[in-house]
């Protein structure tokens, strides 16, 4: 019998582990080569597992497992033949247990009220300060086990007699484990600070008006805000290159280039891939970017390279409807961008109160490399580059600048 066993690859450069976040196939089915068998999380993105040949699969792992990079996931009996019509072979059914009618869960039941806990299991509990009397136990004689104890939720409260209060206990993915650890390390270990300011956004509504349909149609793309805001941050940072830098150890490394990342929203939580040189990049060139990005994002097709990198983020909370937010800066960078939602506002313009459509913006920033100057300075760049499109981001030439 040929069998293969198949083995996690490696998903990216000092990625060492995965976990296996969902199978698409069941133990026993026949599968046929490079078909999606499962999908796996790193601490970057969710990939798919293709069947490296055709044949039955044995599973040798669980959803939810952690596994090594190279570790066997799998079998696939390769001389298996291939069932008539595609179905999958029958799984034999487990003989069903007979219910037992003796006293032992009443004399759970008895446990379960006094609370007998195992001295770590006692431990956990006082930690989560939760009665060891609420808790049902599981291990012998209904003591309560250090297991019970990790997955005992606190009381909500008393239960209303009109209403439930169902909870659901869910490990995180992988991603969002990793995603969690970054948020709080950041918070630890940068001198973070946020700046605030706002743009009227009237000329960018006048251009888009005037030029989105021929736009749209010479490119197949639309022209939204996103080729705006990166020009507008490609050019500020240049003018302010401390932005566009890192710390490492006790050196500052300076890029020459604009990498700029874009938080995206994807089946698994926030992706930010990356726009590689946006600098070199035209109007059509940012779009078209940030739609084939935001595509694999959504498919689940975005790749650990493809999210590599970046010396400076972007993100958009305005599409969910924020207002007003202090982003936190995504590391090894220094800076991230904020955009909001756009709201009618009364602003001066000319001595005169005029209702035009305002976006505060805000700018996170590592203090530690970034100071003060920089940074307001950097904030008001994008400002009026976004104020001023026309003459800052177009070169006064708004027709030719769209169609490149």
């Amino acid at each position: 019998m040929s069998v293969l066993e198949m083995k996690v690859p490696s998903p990216g450069e000092s990625i060492t582990e995965v976990e296996i976040a969902t199978w698409l196939v069941e133990d026993g089915d026949y599968v046929e080569k490079d078909q999606p068998i499962a999908e796996v999380d790193s601490d970057k993105a969710t990939l798919e597992l293709p069947a490296e040949e055709s044949g039955i699969i044995t599973l040798k792992a669980e959803e939810g497992d952690a596994v090594e990079v190279g570790a066997v996931v799998c079998l696939i009996d390769m001389d298996a033949a291939k069932p008539e019509g595609d179905a999958a072979p029958a799984k034999e059914e487990a003989p069903k247990e007979e219910k037992k009618t003796d006293a032992a869960p009443a004399q759970k039941a008895d446990t379960y009220a006094t609370g007998t806990a195992s001295p770590a299991a006692k431990k956990v509990l006082a930690e989560k300060g939760i009665d060891a009397s609420t808790v049902k136990g599981t291990g012998k004689d209904g003591r309560i086990t250090k297991e019970d104890a990790v997955k005992a939720v606190p009381s909500m409260g008393t239960q209303p007699a009109n209403g439930t209060r169902g909870t659901e206990r869910k490990k995180m993915s992988m991603l969002r484990r990793k995603v969690a650890e970054r948020l709080v390390s950041v918070k630890n270990e940068t001198a973070m600070l946020t700046t605030f300011n706002e743009v009227n956004m009237q000329p960018i509504f006048d251009l888009r008006k005037q030029y989105k349909e021929d736009f749209k149609a010479k490119h197949g793309v639309g022209l939204g805000f996103m080729s705006f805001f990166t020009l507008a941050v490609v050019r500020a940072l240049k003018m302010y290159p401390d932005v566009n830098s890192m710390i490492d150890g006790d050196f500052q490394i300076k890029h020459d280039f604009q990498d700029i990342s874009i938080a995206v929203s994807g089946p698994k939580g926030l992706m930010v891939p990356v726009i590689r040189n946006a600098e070199n990049l035209s109007f059509r060139g940012v779009e078209s970017e940030v739609k084939r990005l935001a595509l694999r994002a959504r498919d689940g097709q975005i790749t650990v390279d493809e999210m590599t990198g970046g010396t400076f983020t972007i993100t958009n909370g305005g599409v969910f409807g924020s207002m007003l937010s202090t982003p936190i800066i995504n590391p090894p960078q220094s800076g991230i961008l904020g955009m909001h939602n756009i709201v009618n506002r009364p602003m001066a313009v000319n001595g005169e109160v005029v209702i035009q459509p305002i976006m505060y913006v805000a700018l996170s920033y590592d203090h530690r490399i970034i100071d003060g100057r920089e940074s307001v300075g950097f904030l008001v760049a994008v400002k009026e580059a976004l104020e001023n499109p026309v003459e800052l981001l177009m070169d006064n030439n708004p027709t030719k600048a769209l169609e490149m």
